[in-house]
């Protein structure tokens, strides 16, 4: 049986390649769409010693197959975001507690105390749609704050700019977490001079406007809103945990998640380190559903486990994952 305090409580790479393993374990034995995948992949589960020989499931396969290693009820159904026709991924949560475990945990480990935080919230795409693991993430860390001035802001942004003006020359910490796509639209309307508030960019342009690099969101980002980095995190309807950068783009996972990087030809091996290719995440809060999923994310990974998210594979990068579909 695997507890949330064997997953919460890992504190070393040598431990969470003992739980990985294990739960690679209960999920080929728990999981049917895990373990025809395997079988597919002609993996035995005897024959898996390290984390390299764990087969990834397609991230894909949330669009198609009930991804569950749990015959308990569904208490939350994550969704996608998706355009219109387009078939989204779904997340089936059996223990939605392990959701909020992973991410007050995380938060804890890399931001401290939430208390301390005057939480604002600008994900206008995400509000308007169902199922969004952000905002139940997000909407409880506003809860969590116990801050008055804590809040989701849709389109009003003239009272989202007073308010941040406000709060941060009070001396108040403040977390700005905002889809970039509208962190653009309100520093084309304000240009701030922040002493006290973290901006955390979601990703992503939603449409709403042109792909750009990171080096030159971030140096818009860092300018409009006067400060000297910008804060990412990396997460997806499919995970129940995040990564986050402090800045300059560079990842770092709370210790029961982890990442692979594998060969963008050949989907069943792995590159070295600096090396780019596809993103494969372990994430040990996944219990009831998959923890090894490989993305269509890629990126690098650096010494210190560390990494770097560099874009997404087009559909003539997908030739190594030709193995991977059933």
């Amino acid at each position: 049986m695997i507890t949330t305090q064997d997953i919460f409580t890992i504190s070393s790479q040598k431990q969470f390649e003992k739980m990985a393993l294990k739960v690679f374990r209960f999920q080929y034995e728990n999981n049917p769409v895990y373990q025809e995948f395997c079988n597919f992949l002609k993996v035995e589960k005897g024959n898996v010693k390290s984390l390299e020989q764990i087969p990834f499931l397609p991230i894909q396969f949330f669009k198609s197959h009930e991804v569950l290693s749990s015959p308990n009820p569904i208490q939350e159904t994550f969704v996608s975001s998706g355009t219109t026709g387009m078939i989204t991924s779904k997340h089936l949560v059996t223990d939605v507690s392990l959701y909020e475990s992973s991410y007050k945990n995380a938060f804890s480990e890399f931001y401290g105390n939430i208390e301390d935080y005057a939480v604002l919230a600008l994900l206008p795409s995400y509000l308007e749609r169902e199922g969004s693991s952000l905002i139940y993430m997000v909407k409880d860390l506003i809860a969590l704050s116990n801050n008055g001035n804590s809040g989701f802001h849709l389109n009003d942004y003239d009272a989202l700019i007073a308010k941040l003006i406000d709060l941060d020359a009070s001396g108040q910490n403040v977390l700005l977490i905002g889809v970039t796509y509208a962190l653009l639209d309100l520093i084309e309307l304000h240009n701030f001079q922040l002493q006290n508030t973290i901006i955390m960019e979601t990703g992503g342009m939603k449409g709403k406007r042109k792909e750009m690099i990171r080096e030159e969101l971030h140096e818009i980002l860092c300018k409009g809103f006067g400060v000297t980095s910008i804060h990412s995190e990396y997460g997806m309807t499919e995970l129940l945990s995040q990564a986050y950068s402090l800045g300059n783009g560079i990842f770092e996972c709370p210790n029961w998640m982890s990442i692979l990087i594998r060969d963008t030809e050949d989907a069943l091996t792995y590159v070295t380190l600096g090396k780019t290719g596809g993103i494969n995440v372990i994430d040990l809060a996944n219990i009831n559903s998959c923890s090894f999923i490989a993305t269509q994310d890629l990126g690098k990974k650096y010494p210190n486990n560390s990494f770097e998210v560099l874009g997404r594979f087009d559909n003539s990068d997908i030739r190594g994952c030709n193995l991977m579909v059933i």
